[in-house]
This record gives C-alpha cells, sequence and structure tokens, in this order.
C-alpha cells in the first residue's frame, strides 16, 4: 500500500457494491459424491438419468384379488360369481404361479400381480361363501366388476428406465433423495461444501469456554460465525488464535493459508489501531484489494486475495460488526462456492412493517440497523434499538431483525415503510 492509515482513520472507503462485485466473480467448487441419505439440501451438479424402472414389477394399488377382469362381469349382489382362491400375494413374497379362468389370487397392496391376472378387484367388491375361512380362503365370490388393467401400478409407471429424473443447477430436496433412492442410486454428485476458516487475532482474546482474566474478553467471533457458516451450509474449520503484534499476525497468516480452508477469514487487526497491522501483512501474501467499506458498522472491512485465488475477508473484531461483515460478504461467498443459485439474497425470512421511530443514517454508506417490533395501537411496528456501539452483541439478541439503509438515503422517516430481515422464522420464535 503506498501509505499507512494506523491511527490516521481511512481517507477513502470502498463500496459495498465494489465488494460484492469482486467476490461474485467465485465460482462454484468442484463436485463430490455424497451417500444418498445426506444428499437433501445439496446443489446438483450432473443430471440424473433412471438406471432402472420404478417400479420394476406390476403392482396391486389396492387390497383385494387379482383376477382376470373378463371374469368379473356381470357380477353384482343379486348375482355374485365364484371365483377359485389360489393363494395369496403379498410385498417381498408373490404368488408363484398363474392365475387362469375364473381363479383369483389374494393380494395385498405393493405386492406382485401374479401371471395370468390383469386387474385387481377390491375386497369390497368381493365376499367369502359360507364355510370359508378369512385367513385362508379356497373360494371367493365377487359382487362388483373390475375392468382389465384396474388398480395395477404398471411397470415404470413411476419412473421409466432412461428418464431424465432431475437435472442441475437443483437444490435437492427431501422427495428428490427419496426418488433416487428408490432408483437404487447410492451416491450422488453434488457441490463440496466450502471450508471456512478463521484466524482469531489479539492478545487480549481468550478462547470460548474459558473465563476472562484481568483486562481480558472471551472470543465470540469464531462461535458467532461458526453458526453462520452451518446456516449458509459450509463447513467451519477449528479456528487459529494468535497474539497481537506483526510476527505472530504472519505466523497466523501462514498457518492459515496453509490449511485446507477455500473461505479464510481474520477476526480483529484490521482497523485502524496501533496493532491493526493485518492488511500490511495480507498484501505481503497476495493482494490487498480493498479495506475500509462505507457501510456502518463494520467499516473496517477488508478483502483481499493469495497468489492461488482464494478470497480472504479481514472482519472488524467488534462483534456486531462481524455479524454485519458476515451477512453482507462472507455469507453470500460461502452460498456462491456451496453452489446457491441465489447467493447474494439474504436467508432470512422479512416482514414490511412501519417505522415507528426515525433511523438516523448518513448519505454515501450502507446502514444494518439492529431492530425490534413491537404492537402499537394493534399493529406491530419497527423500533430502532439503541445501542452505544458495535462491541455490543446482547443488542443483535434483542433485536427482531434487522433494517438497511441504502447508501443514497438520510435515514428514514418515522412510519416509513421498511424490510425487515427477520433473525428468527416468525412460525417458529417461542417467548
Amino acid at each position: 500500500m503506498g501509505h499507512s492509515i494506523r491511527m490516521r482513520g481511512f481517507r477513502s472507503r470502498s463500496e459495498v457494491t465494489d465488494v460484492i462485485d469482486i467476490l461474485d466473480t467465485a465460482s462454484p467448487l468442484a463436485s463430490e459424491l455424497v451417500a444418498v441419505s445426506e444428499c437433501a439440501g445439496r446443489n446438483l451438479t450432473e443430471e440424473v438419468v433412471a438406471p432402472i424402472n420404478v417400479p420394476g414389477f406390476v403392482r396391486a394399488a389396492v387390497d383385494g384379488y387379482a383376477i382376470r377382469g373378463e371374469d368379473s362381469f356381470g357380477a353384482s349382489e343379486q348375482n355374485p360369481l365364484l371365483l377359485q382362491v389360489l393363494g395369496t400375494s403379498l410385498p417381498g413374497r408373490p404368488f408363484a404361479g398363474s392365475v387362469g379362468h375364473q381363479q383369483a389370487v389374494r393380494i395385498t397392496t405393493g405386492a406382485p400381480v401374479p401371471e395370468g391376472a390383469d386387474a385387481v378387484i377390491q375386497a369390497e367388491l368381493t365376499q367369502l361363501p359360507a364355510g370359508q375361512r378369512l385367513e385362508q380362503p379356497n373360494q371367493v365370490e365377487l359382487v362388483g366388476s373390475v375392468a382389465p388393467q384396474k388398480h395395477m401400478g404398471q411397470v415404470g409407471e413411476d419412473v421409466a428406465q432412461g428418464e431424465t429424473i432431475l437435472r442441475p443447477p437443483r437444490r435437492l430436496r427431501p422427495q428428490d433423495a427419496g426418488v433416487l433412492a428408490s432408483l437404487s442410486i447410492a451416491d450422488v454428485p453434488v457441490v463440496r461444501r466450502p471450508r471456512v476458516q478463521m484466524l482469531v487475532t489479539g492478545s487480549e482474546l481468550v478462547a470460548p469456554g474459558n473465563r476472562p482474566g484481568p483486562h481480558q474478553i472471551v472470543d465470540s467471533n469464531s462461535v458467532l460465525l461458526a453458526g453462520l457458516v452451518a446456516r449458509d451450509r459450509g463447513r467451519w474449520l477449528p479456528p487459529i488464535r494468535v497474539a497481537d503484534g506483526e510476527q505472530s499476525l504472519t505466523r497466523g497468516l501462514d498457518q492459515l493459508i496453509s490449511g485446507q480452508a477455500d473461505i479464510l477469514l481474520v477476526s480483529g487487526a484490521t482497523s485502524v489501531g496501533l496493532e491493526d497491522l493485518m492488511p500490511t501483512v495480507l498484501a505481503t501474501r497476495g493482494k490487498l484489494l480493498i479495506h475500509g467499506v462505507a457501510m456502518r458498522p463494520a467499516s473496517p472491512t477488508g478483502l483481499g486475495q493469495l497468489h492461488d485465488g482464494r478470497f480472504v475477508l479481514l472482519l472488524p473484531g467488534n462483534p456486531v460488526s462481524c455479524l454485519c461483515a458476515y451477512e453482507f460478504f462472507v455469507g453470500p461467498l460461502v452460498r456462491r462456492l456451496e453452489g446457491h443459485p441465489q447467493p447474494w439474497r439474504w436467508p432470512h425470512p422479512q416482514r414490511r412493517l412501519q417505522l415507528a421511530r426515525k433511523i438516523v443514517s448518513k448519505i454515501g454508506r450502507v446502514d444494518f440497523v439492529r431492530v425490534g417490533i413491537a404492537e402499537h395501537e394493534g399493529r406491530d411496528q419497527v423500533v430502532p434499538i439503541a445501542t452505544s456501539g458495535a462491541s455490543n452483541l446482547s443488542s443483535a439478541v434483542r433485536a427482531a431483525g434487522v433494517v438497511v439503509v441504502e447508501r443514497d438515503l438520510e435515514g428514514l422517516a418515522p412510519e416509513t415503510w421498511v424490510n425487515v430481515h427477520l433473525f428468527d422464522d416468525p412460525t417458529e420464535t417461542g417467548p
């Protein structure tokens, strides 16, 4: 870089759209095979052609008797027709013989229809002659008729062999996985889940689960981001932790680069303080493309690219800023590498509501505003959450969601209709 910004502030900031345009050049990762039982929610990479017929045999669609349809013609309660019962066909235990004229085979739904039969008559259109046992009849009376080919599932009726059943790009649904399983497909080609790893910087930080000492705080960003990466179907790798200082940061970054991550994150050391050396360190390992974004919070966000093409995102250490930077940049990149068809679409449910109070903003920056939802005069309204800074993660816990104020707006007036990106699905939210 041509000059240092440490302790002097940002001379200029890139637009949010500048970061998005760069990240939008990323391509989905290569394909991998996963077990059919694990493919739901993953993105298909190859078309699937049915290798077999489903069903592979003619099967009964109702409980009753497999017969020749013409043998039922004229049957009624006043004129029952008597057929000889040869045996029983059950799912997985078919009747081995053939059905001839005036013969029947007792059959249950899903069981193979025996040779010679061309219809299944419903049990309710039959009755047993006097003296016949329900468990093992050798005769049955028909009190109704059925047309040939009636109540039978034909070979390939569900899926025909050679039929293209699924095509990419497609995010596989549970029913897709079910039909793949029915086709005897064991492994499914899907986009590999992106691996995400973070370098946590800061001499004052202790790992989650530890009690902080004097002048220390617990690292919450790694836990926060691990949950967000899981939401976006990425794979979270254990974070690397280093203290402040150029040598420590350099060693940590080199360890991060040598790992298996597809997306590299750095938390902290990216602002304008004396210890915020990561932009300079990153520039020695690749290209520092952006440092400083016109947004609030998360303005110290940086973006770099290694010589092998992988992106490195420098995230602010303040938790809410870190959350904001993830939602705007990291999450979409995870979703893009994972093959999501609309990676830049926010993954939150939305509600359109009116503001109860104004939101203060500034032309030229994008604001990520934490808001609550409160009932007023019988209707829900959006209430901006007052907070003293981006280090207070509890404000995001209290928030129902966020409102994004675009860069060309100088705040939003009361009663303005806004889109609220909800942190929870309203149908699942408890007390």
